[in-house]
């Protein structure tokens, strides 16, 4: 069992920045794809961000592609989503994954999830 726990969020005005981390209960962590969803008021929790367990492959929503960058430490057992240039339509519960599928991009092929953390974004 994988617990994940994510903070970073708030709240932040349009074209500013924030940086999401998603911390791991286990080390073995690194055997497992890191990803990150979104679900605004009203609507599906979709994909945003994902990187493999060895970091070589990483994949984006295309609407974040240019403005969001997804990076992990296995070190510290740790996903980091940094988020710049925020629109007021990103404002949503952010939540962390884990996934055993090397190209996650599903959030039918999490296994684990966090809590989420709150971003909300305003004009």
């Amino acid at each position: 069992q994988v617990q994940l726990v994510e903070s970073g969020g708030g709240l932040v005005q349009a074209g500013g920045s924030l940086r999401l981390s998603c911390t791991a209960s286990e080390r073995s962590s690194s055997g497992y794809s890191l990803g990150w969803f979104r679900q605004a008021p009203g609507k599906e929790r979709t994909f945003v961000a994902a990187v493999s367990w060895g970091g070589g492959s990483i994949y984006y929503a295309d609407s974040v592609k240019g403005r969001f960058t997804i990076s992990r430490d296995n070190a510290k057992s740790t996903v980091y989503l940094q988020m710049s240039n925020l629109k007021t339509e990103d404002t949503a519960v952010y939540y962390c994954a884990a996934s055993e599928v090397y190209r996650f991009t599903s959030q039918g092929q999490s296994k684990y999830w966090g809590q989420g953390t709150q971003v909300t974004v305003s004009a």
